[in-house]
């Protein structure tokens, strides 16, 4: 048993500059945190290498480089290789639900009805001190079953039967710096990481389950690699078997598109899959070819998973993960139950039904919902495919055939309109303002926004600013001053529309403004946010 954790018993080379608040302790032990310390020391000079490599990428496509297909790693592609056999609870995932570390949300998760719960400690929460160690908190009571809420006259329990329980740590880009080894920041992936493997690991396994994770916002290969040697050694240190750790790469940027066999390859004992996480794809995209004068998408509203890149890396993931044994999920749809507005919420409930009737039939085996009330539609279209099976691993599409061009065909180009730049613009600031006020997963406009839709919508902006082809569809051309006009007549927008405390949003117009209209691209807008949380 751990012990509890007192200011002045931190272990060797560990600081915390943050407030240990009541129930803490029960997280950040001591042995806890040796635990993050050794494996901060051992692969901490890797992430940085692999961080600095992601710049000295950006360069080179900046000046005009495009990605293909690895020469090097040609023969681990033609392989005949699979990934290793998967846990009985993870192979069937027709439908998973996503959502933040909040109490109520993983309670309702895991009771939705949903194969599996994708926790999240990246997009759709933010990273608060707070935010982070009770979400620990709470994920260990929902391990051991005993996670309750009391809330405005309601109790909540969870049902005997609930989903697989599936843990989202941070991307390599982004640190906890509430917690220091060795004078330097401890990597936010391998905290959450680590954290809550070392509480919870043991109780999954004499429960017949295991530790599970989604692996967010990789560029290559390389950083798979990565998680699969800090796997080894993490199961290695607490004494459970190796292969335990099974994780699904989220395939969200369009660099991680040419290295999907490879990833699956690095991660293979440990592997569970992929997912097309196409929000974060679409402003990978953008973000990766921003420079590119040739380069420029339409409305984010026309950018659907229709269109010919989209579709592309859509049916390659499948492909690639099926040829592996490796299950395929799809990405999310953005859309939400609308009240009080019956026709509004049937034409919702329309796209996603289309969304996931399209996973189901192209041979996915299974895909993602951000709402509980959304579960019963995706799970009957997956089910009117697969009937009684758990997947689809055994549909291979060996008709599929993407090359690298059919990667970059990046349309539709128009429209741009007023309305798609004040529609970015508005959204986010609302969902800037809202992360700055603790909340990293947003109802707005009827869709639900996290950090990869406001990212979409951000870098958008600064590009068309920048692109010859960034002009509305009246032929006004997208321009700073345009740009800051409109964020005025949107900021109040938003402040009508929100409740409570107006001031974050202020901020948030500001950090928005510059964003999109500085020469200079800021890679990720959650990091120069974390600094003001």
């Amino acid at each position: 048993m751990a012990n509890p954790l007192s200011s002045s018993q931190l272990p060797q080379g560990v600081d915390i500059t943050a407030r240990i608040e009541p129930g803490y302790e029960t997280i950040l032990t001591r042995e806890a945190l040796e635990f993050v310390a050794a494996l901060h020391r051992a692969f901490e000079p890797r992430r940085q290498a692999l961080l600095k490599a992601r710049v000295e990428r950006t360069k080179r496509l900046d000046a005009g480089e495009r990605p293909d297909f690895l020469v090097e790693t040609r023969s681990i592609r033609a392989g005949d290789w699979k990934i290793a056999p998967l846990p009985q609870d993870l192979q069937c995932r027709r439908v998973e639900i996503t959502g933040p570390v909040e109490r109520k949300m993983i309670i309702n998760a895991l009771n939705s009805g949903a194969d599996s719960y994708m926790t999240d400690f990246e997009d759709s929460n933010a990273p608060s001190w707070n935010n982070q160690i009770t979400g620990h908190i709470n994920l260990k009571d929902a391990v051991r079953r005993t996670i309750s809420l009391e809330q405005n006259g309601k109790s909540y329990r969870l049902n005997d039967k609930v989903a697989t329980l599936i843990v989202r740590p941070r991307g390599w880009h982004l640190d906890e710096k509430h917690v220091t080894v060795d004078c330097q920041r401890v990597s936010g992936g391998i905290f959450d990481f680590a954290l809550y493997l070392f509480h919870n690991a043991q109780e999954l396994l004499a429960r017949g389950s295991g530790p599970y994770f989604y692996l967010p916002k990789m560029e290559s290969h390389l950083e798979a690699r990565l998680w699969n040697d800090i796997f080894v050694a993490a199961q290695e240190a607490l004494g459970i078997p190796r292969g335990t750790i099974r994780a699904t790469v989220l395939i969200e940027t369009i660099l991680a598109a040419f290295e999907m066999d490879e990833i699956l390859y690095e991660l293979r004992e440990h592997s569970s899959g992929l997912n097309a996480g196409r929000w974060d794809y679409i402003f990978s995209a953008i973000k990766k070819f921003k420079t590119d004068k040739d380069f420029c998408l339409a409305d984010r509203s026309q950018i659907t998973m229709t269109s010919p890149f989209m579709r592309a890396y859509a049916l390659l993931l499948l492909k690639t993960c099926h040829h592996r044994n490796a299950p395929a999920i799809g990405g999310m749809s953005a859309l939400i139950p609308i009240k009080n507005d019956p026709a509004a919420n049937d034409k919702a409930m329309g796209g996603v039904r289309s969304d996931k009737a399209r996973d189901a039939g192209d041979g996915y085996d299974g895909g993602w919902v951000a709402h509980p009330g959304l579960v019963p539609i995706a799970m009957e279209e997956f089910v009117k495919v697969l009937g009684r099976e758990p997947n689809q691993i055994g549909k291979q599409r060996a008709d599929v055939e993407v090359s690298a061009h059919d990667l970059m065909d990046f349309r539709p180009e128009a429209p741009i309109t007023e309305a798609g730049l004040r529609n970015n613009i508005n959204v986010g600031i609302h969902y800037l303002g809202s992360w700055l006020a603790g909340n990293g997963c947003v109802p707005i406009h009827n869709l639900m926004e996290d950090a990869a839709t406001a990212e979409i919508s951000r870098s958008q902006v600064w590009q068309w600013i920048r692109s010859p082809k960034g002009a509305l569809d009246d032929g006004r051309k997208v321009t700073a001053e345009l740009v800051r006009e409109l964020s005025k007549q949107e900021l109040a927008k938003v402040k009508e529309a929100v409740s409570g405390d107006t001031r974050p949003y202020d901020r948030a117009a500001e950090i928005f403004e510059e964003m999109s209209t500085s020469e200079q691209f800021t890679d990720f807008l959650t990091l120069p946010l974390y600094e003001e949380i």
